[in-house]
C-alpha cells in the first residue's frame, strides 16, 4: 500500500516550509518515528518523523524546495 508523506503544519501561522535535507533516500527502509527529512520554517529547522514504517518509494521534492503545508513530498510503500 502506498502512503503519501506530506509537509506538516509545524505552527499555526505556517503556510509552507523549505525541505532542507532528506535523511532517507529512495529504496531506504524507514521505521515509524524515525526522522525522514528536515524542514526549515521562519523560526527553526525541525526533523519530520515517518508516521508509518516502510520503504521510500519516491522522493517528490528536492532539497531547497519550498513546499506548501499538505503538499506531498514523498511516497512510502507500507510494510503491511
Amino acid at each position: 500500500m502506498k502512503i503519501e508523506v506530506t509537509m506538516p503544519r509545524m505552527a499555526p501561522e505556517m503556510n509552507s516550509g523549505v525541505l532542507c535535507a532528506w535523511l532517507k533516500g529512495e529504496g531506504d527502509r524507514v521505521q515509524k518515528g524515525e526522522a525522514l527529512f528536515e524542514v526549515e520554517t521562519e523560526k527553526v529547522v525541525l526533523q519530520v518523523e515517518a508516521e508509518c514504517g516502510g520503504t521510500v518509494a519516491r522522493l517528490l521534492a528536492d532539497e531547497g524546495d519550498e513546499v506548501p503545508v499538505g503538499g506531498v513530498v514523498a511516497v512510502l510503500e507500507d510494510e503491511r
